[in-house]
């Protein structure tokens, strides 16, 4: 059993780098009686661009110091106490991650092991650190976070999440530059208190935005705006792994996200990868979360209330597999199973009582498995069809499709989804009925199904139970007027009728996006022809839920998700750059030539053949 203290002493000193600069962290020791224990200790580090001195941080911190670990806290470079320009997310956070770990081995308190663990961020880095080699590197624990910034944290189809954006102007408050010269803190947090308000005005330009007086601040979000294409810059140390797995030095690996988190098909894909090349331990857990350091300990996600079994002890957690991989200890993880998986549905779709917790009840339950994605998977297409059904039949009949117009100036709104970064705009994560909301500025509050630039595909009502568990991908055959536009794929879980919801709830379960230009793949950007007919290949992000009896699935198709991703103006113009925008004719075809379908990782249920 690990020791237990009642005390720990925290220490503040800066950390040398290899050019000079100075990074600050926090260090927490086991402590008796006010005096910290000599050690030698395992280390547990977090590197963070959010304040090392904040209460998550110092509340982790402490509970592993009193668990007899060293546990630091550093502020990423140039932000808060540490010294330097920041470079969010660049070969500095190789370099500097590094550096800390070689200095944390040759102090008297460390017994040469060092774990990182970290959320987002923190996550990221920690994957890019390793990529090092560094010295004492002996255990990992990512939250919510991994691999490729290109085609996940930044980017996703080729388009932006311009929560990435909103990211960069909530940093710009407490950057250094502002936390020395209140007068610039103060503007930056009043220009950027409504960030969707700058977004609605188009793409970021240089010298426009009170960004202008941070440099590196304003460049980093014009390039993410404007590079939209698969390049060097993309490829960098620091931003992007694939090509790079080779580098990880063999150490065990856990890997956490949620269904509702805008990281979950990086570290699922990332367990995918790694779990084939690494000798050592790779597990994966996945919960019906959303984004955050804290989200796991509560059992909903937006309306979606999954039920107590949801709720997860998160250091408890991280406790079980550093005591399992830094000190050897047994902690009852079962390396047979190493992936754990909460399953949504099955629920009663009625209100959940609980004041304190509320929202509806979809309910679920955890199950461990050996493989992700799972060995019993069958890849199942499903057909739209022009009456505005899904079958597994393919279409029949002469060529059909349907038509809808896009403006850019009336998106979709986003309600719900896979969403991180959304302070400062307005939309919330997690699943909810898929209605617009007044409250979150939307024009109405009636059924997004009703716009007329949303195409509905449903299933009638299932017979029998359906498990959708992987990765969803939708495969449409579209024309349109313009020479650039989006298209979008939801996917959602319609509720019968019942005594709370006469109308029913309509669950938002994953959803996706794929930009025209990117259809040939993220190198090689292609403007459409107006009228062909081309293939779009749309990536939802992966999900694990239980379609129960009497519930329809349905496919949402449109061109917008606004504002979780930029809209397109249909001009074709570079990037970034437009100052147009045009109105889109946007053609699904659903025809025996061109028929559009969704591919579903379909899992029998115990009891259920593979032909149900």
């Amino acid at each position: 059993m690990a020791p237990r203290y009642l005390e720990t002493h925290r220490t503040t000193t800066g950390i040398p780098m290899r050019d000079g600069v100075t990074l600050a962290a926090d260090i927490y020791f086991p402590a008796e009686e006010g005096v910290p224990l000599d050690g030698p200790f395992p280390v547990i580090l977090e590197r963070t661009p959010y304040d090392r001195t904040g209460t998550a941080q110092a509340r982790h911190c402490a509970f592993f110091a009193r668990r007899g670990y060293v546990a630091i806290a550093q502020d990423v470079r140039g932000r808060y106490d540490s010294e330097g320009k920041p470079e969010p997310f660049g070969p500095v956070d190789v370099e500097d991650g590094f550096d800390t770990c070689k200095w944390i081995v040759e102090q008297p308190w460390c017994d040469g092991r060092i774990g990182t663990m970290g959320t987002s961020y923190s996550a990221m880095n920690q994957a890019h650190l390793a990529s090092a080699s560094p010295p004492g590197l002996a255990s990992q624990f990512f939250n919510q976070g991994f691999s490729n910034n290109y085609d996940g944290r930044i980017r996703q189809g080729g388009a932006l999440r311009q929560s990435m954006v909103a990211w960069i102007f909530r940093q710009a408050p407490v950057s250094r530059e502002a936390l020395a010269d209140p007068a610039l803190a103060a503007l930056l947090r009043d220009c950027f208190a409504d960030t969707q308000a700058w977004l609605q005005r188009g793409p970021i330009r240089p010298g426009i935005t009170p960004l202008r007086h941070l440099p590196e601040y304003e460049r980093h979000a014009v390039d993410i705006t404007r590079r939209g294409t698969l390049d060097d810059w993309w490829k960098r140390p620091g931003i992007w792994m694939q090509g790079r797995w080779n580098t990880l030095p063999d150490v065990p690996r856990y890997l956490a996200s949620g269904w509702y988190d805008s990281h979950s098909h990086t570290v699922t894909e990332a367990f995918a990868k790694l779990s084939r090349i690494q000798r050592q331990p790779v597990r994966l857990i996945m919960g019906p979360w959303t984004h955050g350091g804290l989200t796991p300990e509560i059992p909903r996600a937006g309306e979606a209330h999954f039920g107590a079994s949801a709720a997860l002890e998160w250091n408890e957690l991280r406790l079980a597999w550093f005591d399992e991989t830094l000190r050897g200890m047994h902690a009852g993880l079962d390396p047979q199973r190493p992936v754990h998986l909460f399953i949504m549905g099955g629920g009663s779709g009625l209100n959940v009582r609980s004041e304190a917790e509320g929202g509806i009840e979809v309910g679920g339950s955890w199950r461990s498995e050996e493989h992700w994605p799972l060995a019993r998977t069958l890849k199942t297409p499903v057909y739209l069809h022009g009456e505005g059904t899904l079958s597994t039949e393919v279409p029949t009949g002469t060529p059909d499709g349907t038509t809808y117009r896009y403006n850019p100036l009336d998106p979709v709104p986003t309600v719900g989804g896979p969403l991180s970064s959304v302070q400062g705009l307005r939309m919330v994560p997690g699943g909810f009925d898929q209605r617009a909301r007044p409250e979150l500025g939307h024009a109405d509050d009636l059924p997004l199904a009703s716009r007329p630039d949303v195409l509905v595909f449903q299933t009638p009502p299932l017979r029998r139970g359906l498990e959708v568990t992987g990765s969803v991908e939708v495969i449409l055959y579209v024309a349109s007027s313009a020479t650039d536009t989006d298209f979008t794929a939801k996917l959602v879980d319609v509720y019968p009728p019942n005594r709370d919801h006469p109308d029913g709830t309509a669950f938002n379960i994953t959803d996706g996006i794929a930009r025209a230009r990117y259809r040939n793949g993220s190198t090689r950007p292609a403007l459409l022809v107006p009228g062909e007919v081309v293939r779009i290949r749309i990536k939802l992000p992966p999900t694990a839920t239980y379609f129960a009896p009497g519930h329809r699935l349905r496919l949402d198709i449109s061109s917008s998700n606004w504002p979780r991703f930029d809209t397109n103006p249909n001009t074709g113009e570079p990037m970034g750059r437009h100052r147009r925008v045009t109105i889109a004719d946007n053609t699904v075809y659903h025809d025996p030539e061109y028929p559009s379908h969704v591919v579903l990782p379909v899992i029998p249920r115990e009891g259920q053949s593979s032909e149900e």
